[in-house]
């Protein structure tokens, strides 16, 4: 036998010893084939029942089916209706959630590292958030007209807050006394709040950037219904004007997919920026 060779089974042993020593790791390895083929089975048994119900219990008008609505996706792929929208639709999220993102982080870190910043603007912003967004739509197009800068800044305006609130928890929550012991090590003030209180507060950070972002596509499909000739949100409007439920749950069905997506995507990220910590999804 080689070298190579002996390498490989020796690696393949201690690979089969490590699963002896640790149970936890077949465990785990157990429980996420329930939790796959769990949800498979539930999207299964929704679609099925939900097909047997069209037209049999509940009128097709009012649900569709699965199949309708499948039929409607890909008419609107066929014409050349999907993907032009899938794309607008994610720009508008991109951009909205990066707008939102930012600032809501920054000033997030503002009130955390300046009580006296928190306590002077808070009431300001707890005002503001309590205003309903759906009533802010009237006043940006007023603003910004029909166009792109509207969808983008109203799905900047549905981040914000959920990111700001989590930075700010995590600021809070950053122990004051490492703090304390790296100021009398030396460390100036901006060094103290980028290498303790940024690095502790990345966990709430990405806790409001997971809430957030679906929370940024929702923003850009409804600026699309009010303000907008294009989009999965204007795919939505048209269809529904037009009667068509298929063709509206068709559109809903792929920006449900988009979401998703968006969610695991900034889970990933989530994952490799804080490695350090044991994250499950």
């Amino acid at each position: 036998m080689t070298t190579t060779e002996t390498a490989v089974e020796a690696a393949k042993s201690a690979s089969d010893n490590l699963f002896v020593v640790d149970p936890s790791i077949r465990r785990r390895r157990r429980e996420n084939l329930v939790v796959a083929g769990s949800r498979v089975v539930i999207i299964i048994l929704t679609l099925g029942l939900w097909e047997l119900c069209s037209g049999r219990i509940i009128d097709k008008f009012w649900i569709s089916s699965p199949s309708a609505i499948a039929a409607a996706v890909q008419k609107f792929w066929d014409d050349g209706l999907l993907w032009p929208a899938i794309v607008a639709t994610l720009s508008e999220t991109a951009l909205g959630f990066g707008l939102g993102a930012i600032t809501g982080i920054l000033v997030g870190l503002v009130f955390g590292v300046s009580p006296l910043i928190a306590r002077i603007l808070d009431p300001f912003l707890v005002g503001v958030n309590s205003i309903p967004r759906v009533a802010l739509i009237p006043l940006f197009i007023l603003w910004f007209g029909i166009g792109f800068e509207t969808k983008v800044l109203f799905a900047a305006a549905l981040v914000f807050f959920p990111v700001f609130i989590n930075t700010f928890a995590g600021a809070r929550d950053v122990d004051r006394d490492l703090i304390d012991v790296i100021r009398v090590m030396g460390a100036s003030h901006r060094e103290a709040v980028r290498k303790v209180l940024v690095p502790s507060a990345l966990v709430w950070v990405f806790a409001g950037l997971k809430m957030s972002i679906p929370f940024a596509l929702i923003g850009a499909v409804i600026a699309e219904m009010f303000a907008g000739d294009d989009g999965l949100g204007y795919l939505i409007s048209v269809s529904a004007n037009q009667y068509d439920t298929a063709g509206s749950f068709g559109a809903i069905f792929v920006t449900t997919l988009l979401g998703l997506g968006l969610t695991y995507l900034v889970s990933l990220i989530e994952a490799k920026t804080l490695r350090w910590r044991h994250v499950d999804h």
